[in-house]
């Protein structure tokens, strides 16, 4: 089969040939015309072995997530075929799916947290067989040569080379856009597949490969056990695996929030403590209490209050993305020697380090099944803060 490295020379020809007159304001346009119209021919050539696949897309920003029937690239001598169980929903589909970020391709199939079973393997597939049960994250391919990927920091691919799972360019196979988790199944290299261990209810376990990752890596990085006192900023689907896990490593960990009406929500999940930071007086008794803060918030909040909570050399650890810029006080970090770090997803070893530390704490999401027609009416729930604390979404319900 023809390979793309072809085009960029062909490009450079064929504009000289064609376009001989070209100003330069429009070269760039052009080359880039010319080499998306060879890279969709050459990478056309084997269409018949193209997968079938049937999903929900939104079709523009505005639209409503609906049925759609679409192909998937052909399966790759690396790749799995995995028919997808069941599909996790993110806010950050929600972001996308709007083109809140910018940069959304339409029609976008959305979708990062994904469970199935293999329902075929390519030629020089060892690690998985059909049957297997699979997960699929955030991420499904990069460089695999740079350092960052070569030390598990595949998600900051230096030769950014990073291919999401959705509405991101396949740079690594056929250049086309990818599709997510909302649809009946999904290819993908196998060494961007974790196993899930058999012994987690398979129902729940899709918001792991987003949320519980997102939360497992700082507190895993930052060596969270017995004896640390850990304060959980936020009790949604991020903060909620957060006081999980963090009481599975041994943590002291309080529940931070300015509604008392969380306070049993977060004794269930495990929290030791609870901080209604609507009360001058609890705010007094937790100043310079904690070794870390995990902050999960993607509203905007007061960033200086919470610092405060930091012991001397206390660790703030920010998980949340709120859209407004952070408005910090520098003597909220001086006064103290306190750093203020961030955390994005993790690696993919470190996925599979943090599926199995689950499976051997039996530790797994509180979610709310539903069926893909209801998707709509959960992204708005989802708005609303009106789940706990993370949907999951019935991926055979499609075939109705």
């Amino acid at each position: 089969m023809l390979k793309p490295f072809f085009c960029l020379r062909s490009v450079n020809i064929a504009i000289k040939l064609l376009y001989p007159s070209v100003i330069p304001a429009n070269l760039a346009q052009i080359k880039l015309w010319i080499e998306n119209i060879f890279v969709s021919k050459l990478w056309s050539i084997k269409k018949d072995n193209m997968i079938k696949s049937k999903g929900y897309a939104a079709k523009d920003s505005t639209s409503p997530l609906e049925y759609w029937e679409f192909e998937r690239r052909e399966l790759g001598a690396n790749d799995v075929l995995i028919d997808i169980l069941y599909s996790g929903i993110c806010h950050s589909d929600i972001h996308q799916v709007h083109d809140e970020w910018g940069g959304t391709q339409y029609p976008i199939v959305p979708g990062h947290e994904i469970v199935g079973r293999i329902s075929a393997v390519g030629s020089g597939v060892t690690k998985f067989k059909k049957g297997d049960l699979a997960g699929v994250g955030c991420m499904v391919a990069s460089c695999g040569q740079c350092d960052n990927c070569k030390s598990d920091q595949q998600q900051f691919c230096s030769e950014k080379k990073t291919v999401w799972t959705y509405n991101s360019k396949d740079v690594m196979h056929d250049h086309s856009y990818t599709f997510g988790g909302y649809s009946n199944n999904i290819v993908a290299d196998a060494d961007f597949v974790l196993h899930v261990p058999e012994s987690l209810d398979i129902k729940k376990v899709a918001p792991l490969l987003c949320a519980g990752i997102t939360t497992y890596s700082p507190l895993k990085r930052w060596n969270i056990s017995k004896g640390h006192k850990v304060g959980v900023l936020g009790l949604g689907g991020l903060g909620h695996m957060a006081v999980k896990i963090a009481v599975a490593m041994g943590a002291e960990v309080t529940m931070i929030s300015h509604s008392p009406r969380k306070k049993e929500d977060a004794a269930l999940l495990g929290a030791h403590k609870f901080l209604n930071t609507h009360e001058a007086e609890e705010i007094k008794e937790f100043s310079s209490y904690f070794d870390f803060i995990i902050d999960t918030v993607s509203a905007p909040h007061d960033y200086n209050l919470y610092l405060a909570l930091l012991k001397t050399k206390g660790v703030y650890i920010c998980v949340g993305i709120p859209a407004a810029p952070m408005q910090i006080n520098g003597r909220s970090i001086m006064g103290g020697n306190k750093i203020l770090t961030a955390s994005s997803i993790g690696g993919i070893q470190e996925t599979q380090d943090m599926l199995d530390f689950c499976a051997q704490h039996n530790i797994l999401p509180e979610t709310e099944m539903i069926d893909i027609d209801y998707v709509n009416e959960a992204y708005q729930r989802v708005l609303d803060s009106d789940v706990k604390y993370r949907f999951v979404i019935d991926m055979s319900t499609i075939e109705k």
